[in-house]
């Protein structure tokens, strides 16, 4: 059975980092994947932060929210695809989720997180807060 594990999170004070990861299990290869990061604040939508196209170049995309202080490498070997989360704000507090698709994107722009993905974790709790 194919799953997604997010793993990595926690509390940090303002300006600290954290590295998120997403592993997949059940025969299940990442890299064949476009693997987007999203999260959901209480009261809020779900918001997409970054993806990775599973296109050989490796195109990213982040929100604006997060450009500059996020990224999201990949570790073939492990079969894992990090978010590093870099100057942390009390404002990125949230759950975050990984989400896996079969198909790749082209532009590092945010739209291209958006739309359907065919697996998700149970998410991990991020909280920013001194």
């Amino acid at each position: 059975q194919v799953q997604l594990v997010e793993s990595g999170g926690g509390l940090v004070q303002p300006g600290g980092s954290l590295r998120l990861s997403c592993a997949a299990s059940g025969g299940f290869t990442l890299r064949a994947y476009s693997i987007g990061w999203f999260r959901q604040a209480p009261g809020k939508e779900r918001e997409g932060v970054s993806c990775i196209s599973m296109s050989s170049d490796d195109t990213t995309a982040y929100a604006d929210s997060v450009k500059g202080r996020f990224t999201i490498p990949r570790d073939n070997a492990k079969n894992t695809v990090y978010l590093q989360m870099n100057s942390l704000k009390p404002e990125d507090t949230a759950v975050y989720y990984c989400a896996a698709r079969k198909s790749a994107f082209r532009y590092s722009r945010p739209s291209s997180c958006t739309g359907d993905y065919d697996y998700w974790g149970q998410g991990t709790q991020v909280t920013v807060s001194s």
